[in-house]
Protein backbone atom coordinates (compact mmCIF):
# COMPACT_ATOMS: atom_id res chain seq x y z
CA UNK A 1 0.00 0.00 0.00
CA UNK A 2 1.70 3.10 -0.83
CA UNK A 3 -1.21 5.50 0.23
CA UNK A 4 -2.68 6.46 3.08
CA UNK A 5 -5.20 8.82 4.37
CA UNK A 6 -3.76 11.28 6.71
CA UNK A 7 -6.02 14.30 8.72
CA UNK A 8 -5.23 18.05 7.37
CA UNK A 9 -6.08 21.54 8.46
CA UNK A 10 -6.46 24.66 6.25
CA UNK A 11 -4.99 27.71 7.49
CA UNK A 12 -5.67 31.12 7.37
CA UNK A 13 -5.62 31.70 3.83
CA UNK A 14 -7.62 28.08 3.03
CA UNK A 15 -4.19 26.42 2.39
CA UNK A 16 -4.61 22.65 3.11
CA UNK A 17 -1.44 21.45 5.32
CA UNK A 18 -0.60 18.22 6.40
CA UNK A 19 2.47 16.35 8.23
CA UNK A 20 3.68 13.04 6.92
CA UNK A 21 6.01 10.31 8.90
CA UNK A 22 8.08 8.17 7.56
CA UNK A 23 8.86 5.26 9.39
CA UNK A 24 13.37 4.29 10.35
CA UNK A 25 13.03 1.15 8.47
CA UNK A 26 11.74 3.16 5.20
CA UNK A 27 14.90 5.22 4.82
CA UNK A 28 17.70 5.91 7.85
CA UNK A 29 18.47 9.41 6.77
CA UNK A 30 20.47 9.97 10.14
CA UNK A 31 22.33 7.21 9.56
CA UNK A 32 23.33 8.00 6.38
CA UNK A 33 24.51 11.07 7.06
CA UNK A 34 27.00 9.35 9.89
CA UNK A 35 28.33 7.30 6.89
CA UNK A 36 29.12 10.24 5.01
CA UNK A 37 31.01 12.09 7.31
CA UNK A 38 32.96 8.66 8.43
CA UNK A 39 33.36 7.93 4.67
CA UNK A 40 35.40 11.67 4.31
CA UNK A 41 37.43 10.74 7.29
CA UNK A 42 37.94 7.94 5.61
CA UNK A 43 39.22 9.42 2.77
CA UNK A 44 41.83 11.84 4.39
CA UNK A 45 43.34 9.17 6.39
CA UNK A 46 43.72 7.41 2.96
CA UNK A 47 45.30 10.32 0.92
CA UNK A 48 47.95 10.84 4.27
CA UNK A 49 48.85 6.88 4.63
CA UNK A 50 49.40 6.91 0.33
CA UNK A 51 51.21 10.26 0.88
CA UNK A 52 54.07 8.88 3.08
CA UNK A 53 53.84 5.22 1.46
CA UNK A 54 55.28 7.61 -1.83
CA UNK A 55 57.75 8.87 0.70
CA UNK A 56 58.92 5.42 1.87
CA UNK A 57 58.84 4.49 -1.41
CA UNK A 58 61.64 7.49 -2.15
CA UNK A 59 63.97 6.66 0.50
CA UNK A 60 64.06 2.95 -0.01
CA UNK A 61 64.92 3.73 -3.82
CA UNK A 62 67.90 5.62 -2.10
CA UNK A 63 68.88 3.32 0.48
CA UNK A 64 69.14 0.70 -2.75
CA UNK A 65 71.72 2.88 -3.97
CA UNK A 66 73.95 3.74 -1.27
CA UNK A 67 73.97 -0.54 -0.65
CA UNK A 68 75.01 -1.41 -4.02
CA UNK A 69 77.57 1.61 -3.60
CA UNK A 70 78.65 -0.24 -0.54
CA UNK A 71 78.67 -3.58 -2.34
CA UNK A 72 80.78 -2.05 -4.77
CA UNK A 73 83.05 -0.70 -2.55
CA UNK A 74 83.30 -3.78 -1.05
CA UNK A 75 83.67 -5.77 -4.40
CA UNK A 76 86.72 -3.26 -5.23
CA UNK A 77 88.45 -4.05 -1.47
CA UNK A 78 88.13 -7.81 -2.01
CA UNK A 79 89.87 -7.80 -5.73
CA UNK A 80 92.40 -5.17 -4.39
CA UNK A 81 95.78 -5.74 -2.25
CA UNK A 82 93.44 -5.34 0.88
CA UNK A 83 92.59 -8.52 2.07
CA UNK A 84 91.04 -10.01 5.84
CA UNK A 85 93.99 -11.22 6.84
CA UNK A 86 95.90 -7.94 7.05
CA UNK A 87 93.04 -7.02 9.54
CA UNK A 88 94.15 -9.34 12.01
CA UNK A 89 94.31 -7.09 15.43
CA UNK A 90 95.96 -9.95 17.17
CA UNK A 91 98.77 -10.17 15.32
CA UNK A 92 99.44 -6.61 15.53
CA UNK A 93 98.95 -6.93 19.04
CA UNK A 94 102.00 -9.59 19.07
CA UNK A 95 103.99 -7.39 16.60
CA UNK A 96 103.66 -5.16 18.82
CA UNK A 97 104.65 -6.62 22.00
CA UNK A 98 107.17 -8.07 20.76
CA UNK A 99 108.54 -4.53 19.59
CA UNK A 100 108.17 -3.53 23.00
CA UNK A 101 109.93 -6.28 24.75
CA UNK A 102 112.54 -5.36 22.14
CA UNK A 103 113.23 -1.55 23.41
CA UNK A 104 112.87 -2.82 26.92
CA UNK A 105 115.58 -4.82 26.71
CA UNK A 106 117.88 -2.31 24.86
CA UNK A 107 116.95 0.46 27.59
CA UNK A 108 118.61 -2.11 29.72
CA UNK A 109 121.56 -2.73 28.24
CA UNK A 110 122.77 0.67 27.59
CA UNK A 111 124.78 2.94 29.69
CA UNK A 112 122.26 5.55 31.09
CA UNK A 113 119.86 7.39 29.40
CA UNK A 114 119.17 7.66 25.54
CA UNK A 115 116.70 10.21 24.26
CA UNK A 116 116.37 8.17 21.14
CA UNK A 117 115.08 4.89 22.70
CA UNK A 118 113.21 6.48 25.45
CA UNK A 119 111.31 8.23 22.17
CA UNK A 120 110.74 5.19 20.52
CA UNK A 121 109.54 3.48 23.54
CA UNK A 122 106.97 6.41 23.73
CA UNK A 123 106.12 5.94 20.10
CA UNK A 124 105.14 1.90 21.04
CA UNK A 125 102.79 2.77 24.34
CA UNK A 126 101.35 5.59 21.91
CA UNK A 127 100.53 2.89 18.86
CA UNK A 128 99.11 0.46 21.72
CA UNK A 129 96.45 2.40 22.50
CA UNK A 130 96.08 3.70 18.76
CA UNK A 131 95.49 -0.30 18.08
CA UNK A 132 93.11 -0.78 20.65
CA UNK A 133 90.85 2.61 19.43
CA UNK A 134 91.00 1.14 16.19
CA UNK A 135 89.99 -2.63 16.80
CA UNK A 136 86.57 -1.77 17.89
CA UNK A 137 86.61 1.22 14.89
CA UNK A 138 87.33 1.39 11.61
CA UNK A 139 89.62 -1.63 10.79
CA UNK A 140 90.66 -0.58 7.50
CA UNK A 141 93.52 1.40 8.94
CA UNK A 142 95.58 -1.40 10.18
CA UNK A 143 97.90 -0.84 6.82
CA UNK A 144 98.75 2.40 8.26
CA UNK A 145 99.35 0.60 11.72
CA UNK A 146 101.63 -1.64 10.73
CA UNK A 147 103.61 0.96 7.87
CA UNK A 148 103.97 2.19 11.83
CA UNK A 149 105.57 -0.72 12.78
CA UNK A 150 107.83 -1.53 10.10
CA UNK A 151 109.07 2.05 10.76
CA UNK A 152 109.66 1.58 14.42
CA UNK A 153 111.63 -2.08 13.52
CA UNK A 154 113.77 -0.56 11.39
CA UNK A 155 114.61 2.34 13.59
CA UNK A 156 114.84 0.13 16.68
CA UNK A 157 117.79 -2.19 14.11
CA UNK A 158 119.74 1.33 13.48
CA UNK A 159 119.75 1.98 17.13
CA UNK A 160 121.03 -1.24 18.37
CA UNK A 161 123.35 -1.71 15.74
CA UNK A 162 124.45 2.26 16.45
CA UNK A 163 124.37 0.90 20.41
CA UNK A 164 126.82 -2.34 19.64
CA UNK A 165 129.07 -0.53 18.17
CA UNK A 166 129.64 2.28 21.06
CA UNK A 167 129.23 -0.26 24.26
CA UNK A 168 132.69 0.41 25.15
CA UNK A 169 133.07 4.15 26.45
CA UNK A 170 136.15 6.34 25.78
CA UNK A 171 138.80 6.05 28.28
CA UNK A 172 139.93 9.21 30.17
CA UNK A 173 142.65 8.58 32.81
CA UNK A 174 141.98 9.21 36.42
CA UNK A 175 142.16 12.19 37.87
CA UNK A 176 142.67 13.94 34.14
CA UNK A 177 140.30 16.68 32.57
CA UNK A 178 141.26 16.35 28.62
CA UNK A 179 137.63 15.19 27.48
CA UNK A 180 134.78 17.66 27.58
CA UNK A 181 132.86 17.50 30.20
CA UNK A 182 129.93 14.55 31.62
CA UNK A 183 128.05 12.71 28.95
CA UNK A 184 126.18 10.27 30.91
CA UNK A 185 125.50 8.26 33.68
CA UNK A 186 125.19 4.42 34.47
CA UNK A 187 122.15 3.17 35.82
CA UNK A 188 122.40 3.23 40.02
CA UNK A 189 124.58 0.54 41.70
CA UNK A 190 123.15 0.38 45.00
CA UNK A 191 125.43 -0.55 47.43
CA UNK A 192 123.38 -0.63 50.55
CA UNK A 193 121.47 0.66 53.36
CA UNK A 194 123.51 3.46 55.78
CA UNK A 195 124.80 2.03 58.88
CA UNK A 196 122.15 3.68 61.11
CA UNK A 197 119.25 1.99 59.62
CA UNK A 198 116.25 3.54 57.15
CA UNK A 199 115.19 6.48 59.36
CA UNK A 200 118.50 8.38 59.15
CA UNK A 201 117.60 9.73 55.09
CA UNK A 202 120.12 12.64 55.20
CA UNK A 203 123.68 12.35 54.94
CA UNK A 204 126.52 11.68 53.11
CA UNK A 205 129.08 9.24 51.59
CA UNK A 206 131.96 8.55 49.37
CA UNK A 207 135.71 7.99 48.72
CA UNK A 208 138.46 9.92 49.94
CA UNK A 209 140.75 11.46 46.90
CA UNK A 210 144.42 11.99 48.16
CA UNK A 211 146.48 12.76 45.44
CA UNK A 212 149.47 11.80 46.41
CA UNK A 213 148.14 8.16 46.70
CA UNK A 214 145.20 8.09 44.76
CA UNK A 215 144.65 4.25 44.49
CA UNK A 216 144.29 3.79 48.44
CA UNK A 217 140.68 2.81 49.51
CA UNK A 218 139.23 5.13 52.12
CA UNK A 219 135.22 5.63 52.23
CA UNK A 220 133.39 7.68 54.57
CA UNK A 221 129.63 7.52 55.65
CA UNK A 222 128.26 10.01 57.52
CA UNK A 223 124.64 9.67 58.29
CA UNK A 224 122.54 12.86 60.22
CA UNK A 225 120.58 12.43 63.03
CA UNK A 226 117.09 11.89 62.56
CA UNK A 227 116.05 15.41 62.62
CA UNK A 228 118.05 15.69 58.73
CA UNK A 229 120.38 18.33 60.50
CA UNK A 230 122.80 17.74 63.29
CA UNK A 231 126.11 15.65 61.88
CA UNK A 232 127.55 13.82 64.74
CA UNK A 233 128.71 10.18 64.07
CA UNK A 234 130.23 8.78 60.77
CA UNK A 235 132.22 6.09 60.03
CA UNK A 236 135.72 5.51 58.06
CA UNK A 237 135.99 1.78 55.97
CA UNK A 238 139.52 0.96 54.49
CA UNK A 239 138.20 -1.29 51.57
CA UNK A 240 135.00 -0.68 49.67
CA UNK A 241 134.43 -4.86 50.38
CA UNK A 242 134.73 -4.41 54.32
CA UNK A 243 132.34 -0.95 53.58
CA UNK A 244 129.92 -3.96 51.78
CA UNK A 245 130.24 -6.46 54.90
CA UNK A 246 130.04 -3.68 57.97
CA UNK A 247 133.26 -3.71 59.03
CA UNK A 248 134.34 0.01 59.51
CA UNK A 249 137.96 1.20 60.01
CA UNK A 250 136.49 2.66 63.34
CA UNK A 251 133.31 5.15 63.91
CA UNK A 252 133.90 8.38 65.80
CA UNK A 253 131.77 11.28 66.87
CA UNK A 254 132.35 14.67 66.27
CA UNK A 255 131.54 18.15 67.51
CA UNK A 256 127.95 18.88 66.05
CA UNK A 257 128.55 19.72 62.29
CA UNK A 258 125.02 20.72 60.64
CA UNK A 259 123.69 19.40 57.05
CA UNK A 260 124.36 16.60 54.66
CA UNK A 261 127.37 19.14 52.40
CA UNK A 262 130.33 16.93 54.32
CA UNK A 263 133.46 15.59 52.06
CA UNK A 264 136.29 13.67 52.45
CA UNK A 265 139.83 15.20 51.33
CA UNK A 266 143.08 13.63 51.43
CA UNK A 267 142.29 12.06 55.08
CA UNK A 268 140.56 15.23 56.15
CA UNK A 269 136.95 15.65 56.77
CA UNK A 270 135.52 18.56 55.86
CA UNK A 271 131.85 20.03 56.71
CA UNK A 272 129.89 22.49 58.17
CA UNK A 273 129.63 23.40 62.08
CA UNK A 274 126.19 24.05 63.92
CA UNK A 275 124.68 26.89 63.27
CA UNK A 276 127.26 29.35 62.19
CA UNK A 277 129.41 30.54 58.97
CA UNK A 278 132.43 28.24 60.02
CA UNK A 279 134.05 25.47 57.93
CA UNK A 280 135.42 22.92 59.91
CA UNK A 281 138.78 20.96 58.63
CA UNK A 282 138.38 17.44 60.81
CA UNK A 283 141.91 14.83 61.20
CA UNK A 284 140.39 11.43 60.92
CA UNK A 285 144.13 9.74 61.85
CA UNK A 286 143.54 11.62 65.19
CA UNK A 287 139.77 12.59 65.11
CA UNK A 288 140.51 15.93 65.80
CA UNK A 289 139.16 19.51 64.50
CA UNK A 290 142.52 21.13 63.37
CA UNK A 291 140.88 23.67 61.76
CA UNK A 292 137.96 26.12 62.31
CA UNK A 293 137.28 29.00 59.76
CA UNK A 294 134.57 31.33 58.82
CA UNK A 295 133.01 31.33 54.81
CA UNK A 296 132.86 34.85 54.20
CA UNK A 297 128.92 36.29 53.55
CA UNK A 298 127.87 32.60 53.70
CA UNK A 299 123.96 32.70 54.15
CA UNK A 300 123.12 29.65 56.56
CA UNK A 301 119.83 28.70 58.82
CA UNK A 302 118.45 26.83 56.41
CA UNK A 303 117.56 30.08 54.00
CA UNK A 304 118.82 28.82 50.81
CA UNK A 305 119.47 25.44 51.07
CA UNK A 306 118.54 23.11 48.15
CA UNK A 307 115.12 22.21 47.15
CA UNK A 308 113.84 18.90 49.19
CA UNK A 309 116.97 18.96 51.51
CA UNK A 310 117.50 21.13 54.45
CA UNK A 311 120.44 22.44 56.12
CA UNK A 312 122.81 22.36 53.04
CA UNK A 313 123.84 25.76 53.15
CA UNK A 314 127.25 24.88 52.74
CA UNK A 315 128.14 22.44 50.63
CA UNK A 316 131.78 20.83 49.92
CA UNK A 317 133.13 19.23 47.34
CA UNK A 318 135.95 17.52 45.82
CA UNK A 319 137.35 17.00 42.26
CA UNK A 320 140.48 16.75 40.36
CA UNK A 321 141.62 20.61 40.81
CA UNK A 322 141.21 19.99 44.77
CA UNK A 323 138.50 21.64 47.49
CA UNK A 324 135.32 23.71 46.82
CA UNK A 325 132.54 25.29 48.22
CA UNK A 326 128.91 25.68 47.22
CA UNK A 327 126.87 28.11 49.25
CA UNK A 328 124.75 31.75 48.62
CA UNK A 329 125.37 35.12 49.57
CA UNK A 330 122.73 37.51 50.03
CA UNK A 331 124.45 39.69 47.68
CA UNK A 332 124.05 36.63 45.10
CA UNK A 333 120.35 36.80 45.89
CA UNK A 334 119.92 33.02 46.46
CA UNK A 335 121.90 32.27 43.75
CA UNK A 336 124.95 29.75 43.66
CA UNK A 337 128.28 30.83 44.78
CA UNK A 338 131.44 28.65 43.99
CA UNK A 339 134.55 29.33 45.80
CA UNK A 340 138.31 27.53 45.26
CA UNK A 341 139.42 26.64 48.84
CA UNK A 342 143.14 26.11 50.24
CA UNK A 343 142.76 22.64 51.40
CA UNK A 344 145.89 23.53 54.01
CA UNK A 345 144.26 27.00 55.41
CA UNK A 346 140.63 26.79 54.54
CA UNK A 347 141.25 30.40 52.30
CA UNK A 348 139.00 31.60 49.68
CA UNK A 349 141.18 31.15 46.63
CA UNK A 350 139.17 32.50 43.90
CA UNK A 351 134.93 32.98 43.77
CA UNK A 352 132.57 32.28 41.00
CA UNK A 353 128.88 33.90 41.09
CA UNK A 354 126.39 32.13 38.86
CA UNK A 355 122.46 33.41 37.41
CA UNK A 356 121.18 29.85 39.23
CA UNK A 357 118.61 29.92 42.31
CA UNK A 358 120.43 27.74 44.82
CA UNK A 359 116.60 26.41 46.15
CA UNK A 360 115.82 26.05 42.61
CA UNK A 361 118.23 22.68 42.31
CA UNK A 362 118.36 19.39 44.59
CA UNK A 363 121.92 19.22 44.82
CA UNK A 364 125.31 20.03 42.84
CA UNK A 365 128.72 18.11 42.55
CA UNK A 366 132.37 19.72 41.26
CA UNK A 367 133.67 17.72 38.26
CA UNK A 368 136.79 19.27 36.55
CA UNK A 369 136.32 23.02 37.41
CA UNK A 370 132.68 22.84 36.49
CA UNK A 371 129.71 22.72 38.81
CA UNK A 372 126.84 20.27 37.71
CA UNK A 373 123.15 20.83 39.43
CA UNK A 374 120.65 18.71 39.50
CA UNK A 375 116.79 18.66 39.43
CA UNK A 376 114.34 16.30 40.23
CA UNK A 377 112.03 15.03 37.45
CA UNK A 378 109.72 12.29 39.17
CA UNK A 379 110.12 10.19 41.96
CA UNK A 380 112.45 7.72 40.11
CA UNK A 381 114.86 10.47 38.10
CA UNK A 382 116.31 13.21 38.62
CA UNK A 383 117.99 15.16 35.75
CA UNK A 384 121.34 16.99 35.93
CA UNK A 385 120.39 20.45 33.87
CA UNK A 386 122.94 23.13 34.27
CA UNK A 387 126.55 23.49 34.21
CA UNK A 388 128.97 26.60 35.18
CA UNK A 389 132.46 25.72 34.06
CA UNK A 390 134.68 27.76 36.12
CA UNK A 391 137.43 28.35 33.66
CA UNK A 392 135.52 30.17 31.21
CA UNK A 393 132.58 31.66 33.44
CA UNK A 394 130.03 30.25 31.32
CA UNK A 395 126.64 28.69 32.13
CA UNK A 396 125.29 25.97 30.00
CA UNK A 397 122.30 23.63 29.70
CA UNK A 398 122.49 19.72 29.33
CA UNK A 399 120.25 17.07 29.91
CA UNK A 400 121.49 13.45 31.80
CA UNK A 401 118.90 11.75 33.68
CA UNK A 402 119.92 9.66 36.95
CA UNK A 403 117.54 6.85 37.70
CA UNK A 404 117.19 7.00 41.72
CA UNK A 405 115.42 4.40 44.14
CA UNK A 406 113.60 7.24 46.57
CA UNK A 407 112.20 10.10 46.30
CA UNK A 408 115.21 12.18 47.45
CA UNK A 409 118.80 13.35 46.94
CA UNK A 410 120.83 14.50 49.63
CA UNK A 411 124.05 14.62 48.76
CA UNK A 412 126.38 13.95 45.67
CA UNK A 413 129.91 13.24 45.75
CA UNK A 414 132.31 13.04 42.73
CA UNK A 415 135.37 11.26 43.22
CA UNK A 416 138.04 11.35 40.34
CA UNK A 417 140.22 8.49 41.33
CA UNK A 418 137.47 6.38 39.94
CA UNK A 419 135.48 8.87 38.24
CA UNK A 420 132.40 7.91 39.96
CA UNK A 421 129.43 9.90 41.56
CA UNK A 422 128.42 8.46 45.28
CA UNK A 423 124.82 9.25 45.99
CA UNK A 424 123.20 9.40 49.24
CA UNK A 425 118.73 8.68 48.71
CA UNK A 426 117.04 8.70 51.39
CA UNK A 427 119.01 6.68 53.65
CA UNK A 428 120.40 4.22 50.76
CA UNK A 429 124.21 4.36 49.04
CA UNK A 430 123.98 5.01 45.60
CA UNK A 431 127.04 4.85 43.65
CA UNK A 432 127.30 5.53 39.17
CA UNK A 433 129.68 5.39 36.86
CA UNK A 434 130.04 8.57 34.46
CA UNK A 435 130.90 8.52 30.40
CA UNK A 436 132.51 12.04 29.43
CA UNK A 437 132.87 13.57 25.95
CA UNK A 438 135.60 12.66 23.89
Amino acid sequence: QLFANVSGSADDKGTCQCSVYLPDTTFPVQKAEQLEIIAATLSEKFERELSQVREYSKMIELYQQQILNLTIRVEHMEKSSVSYAQLDFQLLKVEISDLERLVTQLKSSLVGSNVIVEQIYLEITNLTILVNELESLDKNNVLAIRRQIVSLQNRLKECEEGTNKTTVPPYFPPGSCIHRGLLNVSQPYIVKLNWRGFSYKYGSWGRDYSPSNPEKEVYWVAPLNTDGRYLQYYRIYSSFDNLLLFKPMYESSITYGEGSGAALYNNYLYYHAYSSRHMVKHDLKRNAMVLKKELPDAVTGNRFSYAGVSWQDIDFAVDESGLWVIYSTENSMGNIVISKLNETTLDVLNTWQTRQYKPSVSNAFMLCGVLYATRPMSTRKEEIFYTYDTSTGREGRISVIMDKKLDTIQSIDYNPTDQKLYVYNDGYLLRYDTTFQP
